[in-house]
């Protein structure tokens, strides 16, 4: 790992990284010296480590709860390059969303294929940051929503350090059978409008997922339109499940 900036602002550090060829952006309290919890966060497609929402969220876990929190551009967004196979396959998409083929099994496809490069690279990274002493070894937690939530079902199932997750705007058409072994408490948003997966996929999702403690959080608006109240709802479920 290797840093390659440093500001603060507000009491919340932010550090900028590279490991390998993965950028992401570390956020802890200012001045902090010792083991604590630690969120990473999935960004949305089309968006990148430090996206407003991303960035919002990052400073109330710090400044509120005295986590640290971390994000890592996914391939082909940020300060990634672009990637020929991916980019290859959106546009591929997109003309048959034109001739008429459902999006969301689309979508779904794509995400459980990029999956397979992020989850080795998610676990890198918290390797990594869990050997920072004012990181340390503590609890970990997941949020991701979107894409996030795409590409964090199959993280979640496949990582053990994970102790709760918030996971939302996704469907169950490539992801439950990663859902199905997510045991850990999770938070799932929806949009009850979201035009970008349909409402039986977002409920089949939930469904799949088995852990014995699990909320469905239903809105109603289009798929971008959380409401700004779950964020605090957000910070009360990862405090009582990791602080």
């Amino acid at each position: 790992m290797r840093f390659i900036s440093e500001t603060s602002s507000d009491g919340v550090r932010e550090q900028l990284f590279t490991l390998g060829e993965i950028p992401g952006v570390l956020w802890t309290p200012e001045g902090a010296t010792s083991a604590r919890p630690l969120i990473l966060l999935g960004h949305g497609g089309g968006q990148h480590k430090k996206a407003p929402d991303i960035l919002a969220r990052a400073h109330r876990f710090v400044a509120e709860c005295g986590f640290a929190a971390v994000a890592v551009d996914v391939p082909g967004h940020g300060d990634r390059p672009p990637h020929e196979e991916y980019g290859r396959i959106a546009t591929e998409n997109q003309a048959r969303v034109e001739a008429g083929a459902e999006l969301a099994p689309l979508i779904a496809e794509f995400q459980a294929l990029v999956a397979r490069q992020t989850v080795p690279e998610w676990r890198a990274v918290l390797d990594a940051v869990r050997q920072l002493d004012h990181v340390g070894n503590g609890p970990v937690g997941y949020w991701g929503i979107s894409l996030g939530c795409g590409l964090g079902v199959p993280f979640v199932a496949a990582e053990p350090r994970v102790r709760a997750a918030v996971l939302g705007l996704g469907g169950a058409s490539a992801s439950a059978e990663e859902a199905a072994r997510i045991t850990v408490p999770v938070e799932f948003l929806m949009q009850w409008d979201d035009e970008r997966v349909p409402r039986d996929q977002s409920l089949a999702l939930f469904d799949a997922l088995a852990s014995a403690e699990k909320t469905l959080h239903a809105s109603p608006g289009a798929h971008a339109e959380i409401p700004a109240f779950e964020l605090d709802s957000t910070l009360r479920f990862f405090a009582r499940h990791l602080a």
